[in-house]
């Protein structure tokens, strides 16, 4: 772990909600579907920093599979006065490896805290696609399987226009895909924005209720 590392984490010791954005970035995406993803993540950014306790929290990470292939856009930091970054819609879709590269930022990311002292909820994998994977997804399946079947990682496969439903299930064994309505990216961001405010201001041994998802998606 670097120096800057240590001294961010030190410098913040708010229990952290991880979460990892796993976007779709290949050629279907064009047009406005990646307009409205950029569109989204911006309101995502905007939303976690009106909010004191969730901007503190919030440790985002995102990688982007389709354009330039599988890419880290950003890796896990506070979006505490940050810019959103934007992406860019070309190439196929290797949605396995780049699953695979986002469980492995996030055990990375979990070594850190620990390292480090600072506390952490659950980590939250989200996935983005809008079709079918053109790489082989088997191992990356099972990795995200056996994480959330042992309580290690929450996942929240959402499924845009003609994606494969069925596969999105396979990274998820505990909560079914979500079909995106439209293009209603910036709610759904919004969305995510709040759950992350209502995680983080909860105690352990909490039940939390998460919002309400029918403005922007439908099982």
């Amino acid at each position: 772990m670097s120096d800057e590392v240590f001294d961010e984490l030190a410098d913040n010791p708010t229990k952290r909600v991880p979460v990892c954005l796993c976007l779709d970035t290949s050629s279907s995406m064009d047009g406005d579907p990646i307009s409205e993803l950029n569109d989204g993540v911006r309101a995502f950014y905007d939303a976690i920093n009106d909010d004191d306790v969730a901007k503190s929290a919030a440790d985002v990470c995102i990688v982007t599979f389709g354009y330039n292939g599988v890419v880290e856009n950003q890796g896990f930091q506070s979006i505490d006065g940050e810019i959103a970054p934007s992406f860019y819609a070309g190439g196929n879709t290797p949605m396995g490896a780049a699953v695979e590269k986002a469980l492995d930022l996030l055990e990375s990311r979990k070594s850190e805290y620990r390292n480090s002292g600072v506390d952490y909820f659950q980590p939250w994998l989200v996935i983005i696609t809008d079709g079918a994977p053109t790489d082989n997804i088997d191992r990356a399946a099972s990795r995200s399987s056996d994480m959330a079947n042992n309580g290690k990682l929450t996942i929240f496969p959402i499924g845009v226009g003609g994606a494969n439903m069925d596969t999105l299930r396979r990274f998820s064994p505990k909560r079914n895909p979500m079909k995106l309505k439209g293009l209603h990216f910036k709610e759904f961001f919004e969305w995510l924005s709040k759950s992350i405010s209502i995680t983080s201001r909860s105690r352990a041994g909490d039940s939390v209720n998460l919002p309400d998802t029918s403005g922007w998606g439908t099982l």
